[in-house]
């Protein structure tokens, strides 16, 4: 039995395959209608999410399957104090496969070592969030045709962002990879992204402020929200959060075949105006979530169609 619960889970080779196999589901998707008939997937969310979570449904729905599970832990056990190592045990008793998102760092990887069931990380605190990563994978090898020999800007809360710590480091592994960190002072990469992933590994990166002197350069530039529920205090986060908007002044300074990504929710990081611009791919990538997660969810309950 394997859990997913980070993104260094897999490695290169079984991405690959899990990006193939996710190309065939959105290509044929009657092929695999019933890969998961007789299976639940119980989600397994402390934390408010839409596109996580549904994406997840979509995506067991899609194969066959049944979902059940929790959308806030005030609507489950976990309001009478009940452990997620508890929980997990529970939960192994009526589902196939679970998604966890949870506040707490490393809450998933505790329900892995209580599991009988895969466990799934769908988000943990700032820490990990693969399904969203191997959804960006797919997203860039899809319409970029390769995962290798790119500039990466990621721009926004790069401190907090589970979705820019998650995707360091997998596109590490790739050839030719290069990132621009855009980012104000307060917001930079932690310090265990930079010196235990990118320096340990000789990535070429550069750390700036400017989003305008940098998106020239760019094969894909990573845009992210300021997370207000990271902050400590309000004041900090109304100060930050409009620190970085990209609107078509700023697109007009980019690559003809630059792509625009995000893991939404957007705020107000994203103009509108950018929605019809053909280098946004930001609800294409939503859509890149669904067959991800069905790949996700066939491989870790080992099925194959026969």
């Amino acid at each position: 039995m394997r859990h997913l619960l980070s993104p260094l889970d897999f490695s290169v080779e079984e991405i690959d395959k899990l990006l193939d196999l996710a190309n065939d589901m959105e290509r044929n998707p009657s092929k695999y209608s019933e890969l998961c008939k007789g299976k639940k997937l119980a989600t397994l969310f402390y934390e408010p999410s839409t596109r996580t979570r549904l994406s997840f449904e979509a995506a067991m729905m899609n194969l066959g399957g049944n979902v059940i599970g929790f959308s806030s832990a005030a609507s489950s056990s976990a309001s009478k104090g009940e452990s997620v190592s508890d929980t997990i045990r529970i939960i192994s008793c009526y589902a196939d496969i679970c998604a966890m998102r949870h506040p707490k760092e490393g809450a998933p990887l505790v329900a892995s070592l209580h599991s009988s069931i895969p466990v799934i990380n769908a988000g943990d605190g700032g820490h990990q969030h693969p399904t969203q990563t191997l959804t960006d994978l797919l997203t860039i090898r899809s319409l970029k045709g390769r995962l290798n020999n790119l500039t990466i800007g990621l721009c926004g809360d790069l401190k907090f962002g589970r979705t820019v710590h998650s995707l360091i480091n997998a596109l590490v592994r790739y050839t030719g990879i290069k990132f621009v960190l855009i980012s104000p002072d307060e917001l930079k990469v932690p310090d265990y992204i930079r010196q235990d992933v990118l320096d340990a590994k000789g990535i070429e990166y550069k750390e700036v402020q400017s989003l305008d002197d940098a998106i020239a350069d760019l094969d894909i530039l990573y845009m992210t929200r300021v997370q207000k529920e990271r902050f400590f205090n309000e004041e900090d986060y109304l100060r930050m959060k409009d620190f970085y908007i990209l609107d078509k002044a700023k697109m007009a300074l980019a690559k003809p075949d630059m792509l625009v990504l995000h893991p939404l929710p957007r705020v107000n990081e994203i103009s509108v105006e950018v929605d019809d611009d053909e280098r946004a791919a930001y609800f294409k990538q939503v859509q890149y979530g669904v067959y991800v997660r069905m790949a996700i969810i066939a491989t870790l309950l080992g099925l194959e169609v026969k």
